[in-house]
């Protein structure tokens, strides 16, 4: 199965980006969907994330209040809307599947990527 992530691009600082991450040749019922992100220089960071059945999520303290994780089944797809952007949110953004369908934090829980999109924030 592939992980399809979009919806990055170059935004002013306030404005809002809803990200996509399309799963492929599976059905989200099977994984935890984490969303990270790796600026220049800097490590693979977790943004937020859900589990297989979406009764448990989480985010970073960085954006937690401004930003939501959810999905739909139907399209396979799951959602990471930011607002109130910031310059600290510019970044190549990833999503992960973890397929304990647990979710979490740490990125080595996440066994399949797929690749970033660059979201930039000017200020």
């Amino acid at each position: 199965f592939q992980l399809q992530a979009s919806g990055g691009g170059l935004v002013q600082a306030g404005e809002s980006l809803r990200l996509s991450c399309v799963l492929s040749g599976g059905t989200l019922d099977w994984f935890a969907i984490g969303w990270f992100r790796q600026a220049t220089g800097n490590k693979r960071d977790n943004v937020a994330w859900l589990s297989s059945s979406a009764t448990h999520s989480g985010y970073a303290d960085s954006v937690k209040g401004r930003s939501t994780i959810s999905r739909d089944l139907a399209k396979n797809t799951v959602f990471l809307e930011m607002n109130a952007l910031e310059a600290e949110d510019t970044a190549v953004y990833y999503c992960g599947a973890d397929p304990t369908g647990y979710g979490g934090p740490w990125s080595g829980q996440y066994q399949h990527w797929g690749q970033g999109t660059q979201v930039t924030v000017s200020s």
